[in-house]
């Protein structure tokens, strides 16, 4: 679903992005882990076609839709409204499957997203993504600025859209427990380059891996 060869992506002289592959087959949820400006973003934006890459590939099969970091609600719009900004392109008006998945939505909908609580927000953007009826999802930093338990319930959400209706997730997160928890698989990234790779059992029992993003030592 989500095919990426030997990409380099650059801001000016700086490489951001140095020959990166990964994959996310169909229905399938995959990790991206890495710390502050390892260029988790950066991939998600070139994903969504925000960035040009300056060499190697981008495909992705079917529509893709991105929930960023910070959420980028439009604050003074309500969330009604912020919701069919979402469907503008995919021409959907209807949020009706949208509220049945996240039904906090409806309550709110006549509200202004900007003074709605983070984790409101958030669902909102995850609501605003789903307007747009993707096939596949990247999602960025799910858990930045929320509550254990509000990450809780939307992770859960995450999760059954997955089951319930063969979304492809690629879970770009800082939380390395939260995303095995979700995915199957995962990537680090560091300073541009995939460091490694490998099922989620696997990485959380790997000295560095645990050491760096799961508290454990580094041997």
């Amino acid at each position: 679903m989500i095919d990426v060869q030997d990409l380099v992506v650059s801001y000016g002289t700086a490489t951001a992005l140095d020959h990166i592959t990964l994959t996310v087959g169909k229905g399938e949820m995959v990790a991206l882990l890495g710390p502050n400006g390892a260029g988790k973003s950066t991939l998600a934006n070139t994903l969504a076609g925000l960035l040009r890459p300056a060499s190697g590939s981008v495909r992705v099969d079917g529509r893709l839709a991105l929930i960023p970091e910070g959420r980028q609600l439009f604050p003074d719009l309500s969330v009604a409204d912020n919701l069919a900004l979402g469907g503008w392109r995919s021409g959907r008006r209807d949020p009706s499957t949208v509220y049945e998945l996240l039904p906090r939505l409806a309550e709110l909908a006549g509200r202004r997203a900007g003074v709605l609580s983070g984790g409101e927000q958030q669902m909102v953007a995850f609501g605003r993504a789903l307007m747009s009826e993707p096939d596949a999802l990247v999602v960025d930093e799910l858990s930045l600025g929320l509550a254990p338990g509000v990450t809780a319930d939307l992770a859960a959400h995450l999760a059954e859209l997955n089951r319930s209706h063969g979304l492809t997730v690629l879970l770009i997160e800082q939380n390395a427990r939260l995303a095995f928890d979700l995915c199957s698989r995962a990537y680090v990234l560091e300073s541009g380059r995939l460091v490694t790779e490998g099922e989620c059992a696997r990485l959380a029992d790997d000295p560095r891996v645990a050491g760096a993003y799961l508290g454990g030592a580094i041997t």
